[in-house]
């Protein structure tokens, strides 16, 4: 299996900061995500290095009201929709393709930015980038590439338990 599920990831504001009381923080905004979440249906929410992932249990969530709770709660600097695939250049790009194409095929340029949380993973983030950017050439040659100024930044993040496909981050509360 290639792909796995669309997800909202959530980055941490000033909690960050709060020292030997960042773990109380942190789970008291995920306290109050989940409180928020539970009319929208069965959420798995939990905090893994400054990130809070809200992850659908099953096919009856609505991830769009998530969403739009999500961005009310104050503590939330930036946060995005995503999808988790397998930790695999081709399931990163085949996810690309699927879930940003349409958006990808009617930008004038873009860029792929990597983040590698997972050092077992063998290639650096610059690789990443470069792997996945090169193929996203190939398949959109209308679209070009610019790293210093682009209309559009792809976004692959690879974590402990899966690679994280995204496109721009909106702010939080």
């Amino acid at each position: 299996m290639i792909c796995l599920k669309d997800i909202i990831l959530l980055k941490q504001g000033e909690v960050v900061l709060k020292g030997l009381n960042r773990r109380f923080f942190e789970q008291k905004l995920v306290t109050n995500i989940r409180k928020r979440l539970k009319p929208m249906g069965a959420f798995h929410v939990y905090c893994v290095q400054s990130t809070v992932y809200v992850e659908p249990e099953n096919a009856d969530c609505d991830l769009d009201g998530a969403w739009e709770a999500c961005g009310t709660i104050f503590g939330i600097a930036q946060m995005c929709r995503c999808r988790a695939c397998e930790k695999d250049l081709d399931a990163i790009f085949k996810t690309v393709v699927e879930y940003l194409g349409d958006e990808l095929a009617v930008q004038k340029s873009f860029m792929v930015e990597s983040k590698r949380s997972d050092k077992r993973f063998p290639l650096n983030s610059i690789q990443i980038s470069q792997d996945i950017g090169g193929r996203i050439a190939e398949e959109f040659p209308q679209v070009a590439v610019d790293v210093h100024n682009p209309s559009y930044v792809v976004n692959v993040e690879v974590r402990e338990t899966a690679a994280y496909v995204h496109g721009p981050s909106v702010p939080g509360a």
